[in-house]
């Protein structure tokens, strides 16, 4: 089964309720948990996503759902991959990540550039939506290509030069709405999803960006995929935080607020979550610290100043105080002997 994550729902709670009907209703007539309505990493049957929208397009008389709910969607529902996102260098960068990375918010969708299908040379296809070869869904696809086109405009320009929107099927809304919310043509039975865009705008520098973030982003995304986020099965939020907390230690400040901006959570819902797990920032940042220290006083010969810099710590002092609690030894006697060993 295919999954995707539940921050995939955000703004349909509040779209139904608009339209007069029951979220929860909906979402328990297609077997999805309703906790998967106000949450955002329960994972859940992205096939079962897409008969919710259909269903609740149908059951409210509402066929530009889709387009709606995108509406009150935006970039943090991406988890970290909105921190790579938003601190690129260019929307080329921008592209290149979340094409390589989307899997981790949901597995069957795709989001890739080609060829313009007119032949024009100044003009590229942002194809998005579901993978070549499975079923294309009209709301969800609609909710996919809807959120693109707003994270377009926050990214590059409200007017970012979109020629025309095609789209593989003859949406059930009149093609009025669909134009009004691209403000473009819209071409039907096309061969896939895309949006023409220039070019260029591939090669657009982006604003207000953070490269150390990005890299920071990158390399923890990197770190979570390898560890079996591919397979649909993100780790809990402790493993999470340690992971953050390798990436950040010695490049920036090893705080709770640092590593909540790299899930893209609030400080205060980390802390819930990992009180929650049973463990705690502090404890967390001790264990990644001291597993560090381990790794740099036994395996390379930096000055002790350089290990107590690698680990955020103040001074190396403060090193040596922290290695007589995890071990009873100084990091000259763990460099020689071992972590814990007995003293000679």
């Amino acid at each position: 089964m295919s999954v995707i994550r539940s921050a995939g729902l955000r703004g349909f709670r509040a779209t139904v309720a608009e339209l007069g009907g029951d979220a929860e209703a909906l979402a328990t007539a297609v077997g999805l948990p309703v906790a998967a309505l106000d949450t955002d990493d329960l994972l859940i049957s992205d096939q079962a996503v897409a008969a919710l929208l259909e269903l609740a397009a149908h059951r409210l008389d509402c066929p530009d759902l889709g387009l709606r709910i995108a509406y009150r969607q935006d970039l943090d529902m991406l988890g970290p991959l909105a921190l790579a996102i938003r601190n690129s260098p260019t929307l080329a960068d921008t592209l290149e990540c979340t094409s390589r990375y989307l899997f981790v918010h949901a597995r069957s969708l795709s989001l890739d550039i080609g060829p313009d299908p007119y032949g024009d040379p100044a003009i590229v296809a942002l194809t998005c939506g579901v993978k070549p070869g499975l079923p294309v869904p009209v709301q969800g696809t609609d909710l996919s290509m809807g959120f693109v086109h707003r994270a377009l405009q926050r990214l590059a320009a409200p007017r970012y030069g979109l020629r025309s929107v095609e789209l593989p099927y003859h949406p059930p809304a009149p093609l009025a709405a669909h134009e009004r919310f691209y403000a473009a043509p819209v071409h039907t039975g096309r061969p896939r999803a895309a949006l023409r865009i220039p070019a260029a705008l591939a090669d657009r520098p982006l604003s207000g960006g953070d490269e150390t973030l990005h890299r920071l982003a990158l390399a923890f995304l990197a770190e979570q995929t390898a560890g079996g986020a591919e397979d649909g099965a993100p780790g809990p939020t402790a493993r999470r935080v340690k992971a953050a907390l390798r990436q950040l230690l010695g490049t920036a400040p090893a705080e709770i607020g640092a590593v909540a901006g790299l899930l893209t959570v609030h400080p205060r819902t980390l802390q819930r979550r990992l009180a929650a797990e049973g463990t705690g920032f502090a404890t967390l940042l001790d264990e990644v610290r001291r597993r560090q220290a381990a790794h740099y006083l036994t395996t390379t010969d930096m000055p002790l100043a350089q290990v107590a810099s690698l680990l955020g710590l103040a001074d190396q002092a403060t090193l040596t105080r922290c290695a007589r609690r995890w071990w009873q030894q100084t990091p000259t006697a763990v460099r020689r002997e071992g972590p814990g060993a007995p003293p000679s």
